[in-house]
């Protein structure tokens, strides 16, 4: 599934190309994503409105109108976002196409059909943060995220520091590639209690959390099964990583056997001498 650096990848490609764009169109195959189209809502709320911005709220893509309204895209697992000539024929498993002022069709392609396309009217786009995402922490990469957030917010927690960070209520967007590679940087063990975990070795971790997001980002994210960025090349932070993927080889930093284990159901790799 993408996480949030493959998101922010499409965000960015997709800015140079939609704003000032109007949309004067648009055609659904009829098929049930992962909630029905909101085809009536699109057709009553984006003909003939400009794309003002385009921005992105955890794993879900924001399309911005003149209007006030909100667009709002999850890719699911396998949903891609390209611009195509107009003319140029629907592909397999494109769900969704925008057409816009210049020729050129928006189109969501999802072949397992996960992804999700929301409208928010002007008055609902206002309230997001209070409906959309209620339950969602903050960005990774925003001011408010740091190691004091961390450590105040995991106070009394007894699970694993590597579910705490993958817990969309405490922090959005860390997914499991990122979770593991965050955890090595930082030196922390991800089966450590969250709320034995010092002050400054939280500080540590959040760095970290937004050195490896960066670094994944400018990349252009983890080459990862049925993921394109909106360039439609394939990331590549895969040829970075420290310890994701790699049991029984050897720790970059001291030669060390990785370790593997399950925690939350998902596969985790550390290095039992260099984290702690």
């Amino acid at each position: 599934m993408p996480e949030l650096p493959e998101v922010e990848v499409v965000r960015r490609g997709l800015l140079h190309h939609l704003p000032g764009r109007r949309i004067t169109g648009l055609a659904t195959d009829g098929k049930v994503l992962r909630e029905p189209v909101p085809e009536a809502a699109m057709k009553r709320l984006l003909p003939g409105t400009a794309i003002t911005d385009v921005t992105r709220r955890a794993k879900y893509l924001l399309i911005h109108l003149d209007s006030g309204a909100v667009m709002i895209i999850h890719l699911g697992m396998t949903g891609r976002l390209g611009l195509h000539d107009r003319n140029e024929p629907p592909a397999a498993h494109d769900h969704v196409c925008w057409s816009l002022d210049n020729g050129m069709e928006l189109r969501l392609n999802d072949t397992r059909r996960f992804g999700l396309v929301k409208m928010a009217a002007p008055d609902q786009a206002a309230t997001l943060e209070q409906t959309v995402f209620r339950t969602s922490g903050p960005e990774p990469l925003s001011p408010s995220f740091d190691g004091r957030y961390l450590h105040d917010t995991a106070r009394g927690r007894a699970l694993p520091v590597k579910s705490f960070i993958m817990d969309t209520r405490v922090v959005v967007g860390i997914g499991n590639i990122y979770a593991n590679e965050s955890l090595f940087s930082a030196g922390i063990r991800p089966n450590r209690k969250a709320g034995a975990i010092s002050l400054g070795r939280y500080e540590t971790l959040a760095e970290k959390i937004k050195t490896v997001l960066e670094r994944a980002i400018a990349c252009g994210g983890s080459t990862i099964s049925d993921f394109i960025s909106a360039s439609g090349e394939n990331g590549y932070f895969q040829v970075h990583f420290n310890v994701y993927g790699k049991r029984d080889k050897p720790c970059p930093r001291c030669n060390r056997l990785l370790s593997h284990g399950v925690i939350g159901g998902r596969a985790t790799f550390f290095c039992s001498k260099c984290q702690r």
